[in-house]
């Protein structure tokens, strides 16, 4: 343990504003997971370490132009080196679970065949640190670091690669089964899928939107087919998904732009939620999309397989999306550019709107009512499936003050008000069972690079120094108490 991390972790709580003796007005259930999630691109570093193969992000973000400043995931925010002070943070801030993703690339250099040691030795020991320390490890199959290796081949828009992710699934469950019961499969794949496929903005940088709707169907097929094998042999164990869902709104009550605010959620939300949870994709958006491809992917049995009843789904929800038919009668300073509207396949003349709402340092718009529609949706459309939050939060411009300690009131604001509507969604009648903080530190933050601060554990980039911030300290209150101030 170094000197700067006990000076700046050992108490978290300490000098927080809530009344250190005051019960919460906003109480969550007895059993309610407090998390925190990060993902293994973003802060593991250490690519090149023990074995590991080149991923998708290592190649993108290696070419001039792709990544902000021409950042990569070198050295990150050397988790992979670090790991043992960052589960030490969590146990002092009294989080009871950790979300975090196995890098395909550290076990299987080449996307399958020889299986690397040295990588599974890594998450031994992280596993093992986070079981000592009393934190529930919950790890994630995939977030976004493909193989190299079977890009080369294709990518997820070829059938074979989630096959390949199966196999891997079974590496991960015959090593780490025992000690693990929370399984995810994939993070996000509409971001897989949309930016790194159609869009271009994320890895592996392709724009080819037929390419990108069998990229989803393929990214589905290897959740079910790794579903399987994780279930494998351990009736104990849980396994379900994590979906970016958020909500379409139409600018105005027009047909026109309900019926636009129709054709972008079908290939934001239920593209993926179709086959899920009703075995089939949305006859809409087959019907929206039949220029682009006639779904010649999709082979019988697959559905069955993506369908398979979930034990958990993890929801990831930041910001919603207004849309209008047409600029006519919008301000032109609401009309919203690049950022993710290119991943909206067969949207091309949609119009995306901004509502002049506050703005995370992202540009995120600011608005938590969004959530409790994400919520309810999916509470209705997977009845009885325990829902988690599994990311929720907001990249500020932090910077360490003169009393060296990161204050970020906004943040606090931000994650706050989003916890008050995950508890008026349990009021609702929707099966919350947890709250995961994205993120637990600053990381690498795509193709923005190390410009975006997520964290509620601030990372000095040059010296790796670690300081609970204040939202950091706020949280772990807000965990010790089971719930928010009045």
């Amino acid at each position: 343990m170094t000197q700067s991390h006990v000076s700046t972790v050992a108490d978290p709580t300490a000098d927080t504003e809530t009344d250190p003796g005051a019960d919460p007005a906003v109480r969550f259930p007895e059993g309610f997971v407090w998390g925190a999630s990060t993902a293994s691109f973003q802060i593991e570093g250490s690519t090149t370490a023990d074995g590991r193969g080149p991923s998708i992000w290592d190649t993108f973000s290696a070419t001039p132009g792709k990544v902000l400043n021409g950042d990569t995931g070198d050295p990150a925010v050397d988790h992979y080196r670090r790991y043992a002070e960052d589960v030490e943070i969590m146990r002092d801030m009294g989080i009871g679970a950790y979300r975090f993703s196995v890098a395909w690339p550290r076990i299987l250099p080449e996307g399958g065949g020889a299986v690397n040691r040295a990588g599974l030795d890594f998450y031994d020991r992280l596993l093992d640190n986070l079981l000592e320390a009393g934190i529930t490890p919950w790890p994630t199959l995939y977030h976004w670091d493909l193989p190299q290796a079977l890009e080369d081949k294709g990518g997820w828009p070829e059938r074979d690669t989630a096959f390949r992710f199966a196999e891997y699934a079974e590496v991960l469950r015959d090593r780490f089964g025992d000690r693990v019961r929370d399984w995810t499969t994939l993070n996000e794949p509409w971001c897989a899928a949309f930016l790194g496929y159609a869009d271009g903005v994320h890895a592996p940088g392709r724009r080819d939107p037929a390419a990108a709707l069998a990229a989803a169907h393929h990214l589905l097929l290897g959740h079910g087919l790794a579903t399987a094998v994780l279930r494998e042999g351990g009736s104990d164990r849980r396994v379900g998904l994590t979906l970016n869902q958020t909500t379409v709104r139409p600018y105005t009550t027009a047909p026109a732009d309900v019926a636009a605010a129709r054709r972008a959620d079908a290939v934001r939300n239920r593209v993926f939620t179709g086959p899920l949870f009703q075995g089939r994709y949305p006859a809409d958006l087959l019907d929206d999309l039949a220029a682009i491809t006639d779904f010649g992917f999709v082979h019988d049995g697959d559905l069955e397989l993506v369908s398979a009843p979930l034990d958990h789904l993890g929801v990831n929800y930041y910001t919603p999306e207004w849309v209008s038919a047409t600029t006519e009668g919008v301000d032109p300073a609401r009309i919203e550019s690049g950022g993710d509207t290119g991943a909206f396949v067969g949207c091309d003349d949609v119009v995306f709107v901004s509502q002049g709402l506050p703005r995370t340092g992202i540009g995120w718009e600011i608005d938590a009512t969004g959530l409790y529609e994400v919520l309810v949706r999916l509470a209705a459309e997977c009845p009885g499936v325990d829902m988690y939050v599994h990311e929720n939060g907001a990249a500020y411009e932090d910077e360490v003050g003169p009393d060296d300690r990161v204050h970020d009131p906004d943040r606090v604001s931000y994650i706050d008000a989003h916890l008050r509507i995950v508890h008026e969604a349990l009021k609702a009648g929707v099966p919350m069972r947890g709250y995961f903080v994205w993120s637990l530190l600053d990381n690498f933050e795509w193709a923005w690079g190390y410009s975006q601060r997520f964290g509620v554990v601030h990372v000095d980039y040059e010296t790796q120094r670690r300081r609970v911030k204040d939202s950091g300290r706020w949280y772990a209150d807000v965990v010790r108490k089971g719930g928010l101030p009045g």
